[in-house]
């Protein structure tokens, strides 16, 4: 699988539209006849393998190194020469379609989650950094909180952990410190790591009862262990897994007897779907940020469209460059007849045409938005980030709805939707950091009256991704 050149998304749906075209055939048979390219029987075979590729071209974060330009860490030149030879480039592909498979898994079963990365150095100097991923693991779980440790060993903090492989359950300790530096930047080291994992391999920590357990992702197949009855990483995970309950079935129910014909739009615009839908449901209009229907969220669009917003969240203004959204238009928008506007994407991964980009800041916990120029332009604490989207959705309900006109009037006709339930937070900026979710700004100057309005910042994610922030997202037809 890793060695096949599969298209890209973007390329798959114009191969699509052009088979089409040539040979006069429906969408379903222009991906039968792609996928039977590549050695499979239909679309319905290929679309897991190709999901899965598409997941694995997701850039891996950088190995952390901060701790060698401490004060405390002296390394000799054997050492120096070692830093020429950590990771600098790509994981392997098969390595990282397994670290991408283990990840969604874990997102399935609602287990929260951090990953960090041993380094040559590090397994040497038995250090590892505590990155702002792992730190704020740390906080949501409440197993511990670096910003109220003082520096020091006299600080230091020593837990019980557990490193676990597909056989064995190794006991160890984690000392989690922060040194006597200038910065006092937050370190841990969990004894006997190099039984489990060597330099650049990829380790998730789990807590569970106040305890971390590690597993080496690059190496082991939860999904796969899974099917182990005696594997310590199964007794771990069925241990940590716990169900609950909720409304969502009557919402289905009633999604359901909506969907049994089309109805009427009650209003024009991007908003026509998810107001309708609101008053059809005797949910009443409101601007509240809480969830729409007795705490399930719900958001709806028009098929076709691939990108969903998870949340709208303005920047913290008062440490921000940019002071209010008007600001930013000013410094950065651009006329487009009448008004004057700054619609754009804003991601990670390279600047837009306006020339801003997002940087995530790991020392500070803090998104920030930049312009090509150097300039700062605003500033997103990642814990405000964190809240809006448990705030949001603790459960949501993602519809989707075909769209046709009718003698000038809007229709829709409910199609199927995705149930998620309990987003993994310590997720959120990793994702944002490796470009999976984006943000858009959506701010326009009237040249009616020069008021300044402003839909957003709209924080959003690919639909085909949400396995990656979700534990296990059901989908469920509403037409027979």
């Amino acid at each position: 699988m890793s060695e096949t050149n599969y298209p890209s998304e973007k390329r798959l749906k114009q191969l699509v539209k052009q088979l089409k075209k040539e040979k006069h055939i429906k969408t379903y048979q222009a991906y039968d006849l792609i996928s039977q390219t590549f050695g499979y029987s239909s679309w319905q075979e290929l679309k897991p393998i190709i999901e899965l590729h598409w997941k694995a071209q997701i850039p891996s974060p950088k190995v952390s190194l901060n701790f060698i330009d401490d004060d405390d860490v002296t390394l000799s030149d054997k050492e120096f020469d070692d830093i020429e030879n950590e990771r600098s480039s790509e994981l392997d592909k098969s390595v990282k379609e397994l670290v991408q498979r283990n990840k969604v898994q874990l997102a399935k079963l609602a287990i929260e989650y951090s990953i960090f990365e041993p380094t040559i150095t590090g397994l040497k100097k038995s250090i590892l950094d505590a990155t702002q991923p792992v730190r704020t693991h740390f906080e949501l779980e409440n197993f511990h909180h670096y910003y109220s440790q003082g520096q020091g060993i006299e600080n230091k903090v020593v837990k019980t952990a557990y490193l676990l492989t597909d056989s064995e359950t190794i006991r160890s300790k984690v000392s989690l410190y922060r040194p006597n530096t200038k910065k006092g930047d937050p370190r841990m080291w969990f004894r006997k790591l190099g039984e489990l994992a060597e330099a650049g391999d990829q380790v998730a920590i789990i807590i569970y009862e106040d305890e971390p357990y590690l597993i080496n992702i690059s190496k082991y197949s939860i999904s796969n262990e899974l099917d182990k009855p005696e594997s310590p990483i199964r007794q771990l995970i069925k241990a940590y897994v716990n169900t609950g309950s909720s409304i969502a079935e009557e919402l289905l129910t009633k999604l359901k007897t909506l969907a049994i014909k089309p109805f009427k739009a009650l209003r024009k615009g991007d908003t026509a779907i998810g107001y309708t839908l609101e008053i059809l449901l005797g949910i009443e209009a409101n601007s509240s940020k809480l969830p729409d229907y007795k705490g399930i969220e719900l958001k709806s669009g028009r098929g076709g469209k691939n990108r969903s917003n998870l949340f709208a969240q303005v920047a913290k203004w008062d440490i921000s460059p940019c002071e209010k959204s008007a600001e930013i238009l000013d410094n950065y928008g651009y006329q487009r007849e009448d008004d004057f506007k700054l619609y754009c994407t804003v991601s990670t991964q390279k600047p837009n045409s306006q020339g801003l980009h997002f940087k995530y800041d790991k020392s500070n916990d803090q998104l920030q938005e930049w312009h090509d120029s150097g300039e700062l332009v605003a500033i997103w604490p990642g814990s405000i980030l964190r809240e809006r989207l448990l705030e949001k959705h603790a459960e949501t309900f993602w519809i989707e709805a075909e769209s046709f006109v009718k003698e000038g009037i809007e229709y829709f006709q409910l199609k199927s939707v995705i149930h998620t339930k309990q987003p993994l937070a310590s997720q959120l900026l990793p994702l944002i950091e490796c470009g999976v979710i984006t943000m858009d700004h959506l701010i326009k100057r009237s040249g009616k009256n020069n008021r300044v309005s402003e839909k957003g910042p709209l924080f959003k994610i690919d639909k085909k991704n949400l396995d990656l922030l979700f534990p296990a997202p059901q989908k469920y037809s509403l037409v027979d």
